[in-house]
C-alpha cells in the first residue's frame, strides 16, 4: 500500500495544539494494513463493526481510520511535529 498524497485534515483542531493530516492511498485499507500499524502505540481495532475502524494513540500523535476507505488520519502535537516524520517513514 502507498500513500499518494497528503494534505491538511479539514478537521480543525489547532485551537488544542494539535495539527492532523489526512493521507490518501493507492488503495483502499484492508485488514493487514491495521494491524501492521499495532506496533505505534495503544491500539484498538473494532473489526465488527459494519464499517471497522481503527485508532492508535501516543503521547504525541494519534492515527485513526476506517477499514475499506482509501485515506487515514494523523494528528501529532504541535511542540512534537518531528513524529510526523518518523511515522511517514515506518509508512513509506
Amino acid at each position: 500500500m502507498k500513500i499518494l498524497g497528503k494534505q491538511p485534515s479539514r478537521e480543525k483542531c489547532a485551537e488544542s495544539g494539535w495539527f492532523a493530516t489526512d493521507y490518501l492511498l493507492d488503495q483502499p485499507i484492508d485488514r493487514e494494513f491495521i494491524l501492521s500499524l499495532k506496533p505505534l502505540g495503544s491500539f484498538v481495532y473494532l473489526d465488527m463493526l459494519k464499517e471497522p475502524f481503527f485508532k492508535i494513540e501516543s503521547d504525541y500523535y494519534m492515527i485513526k481510520g476506517v477499514q475499506g476507505k482509501d485515506y487515514f488520519r494523523i494528528a501529532v502535537h504541535g511542540k512534537h511535529e518531528e513524529e510526523l516524520e518518523k511515522l511517514e517513514r515506518f509508512l513509506g
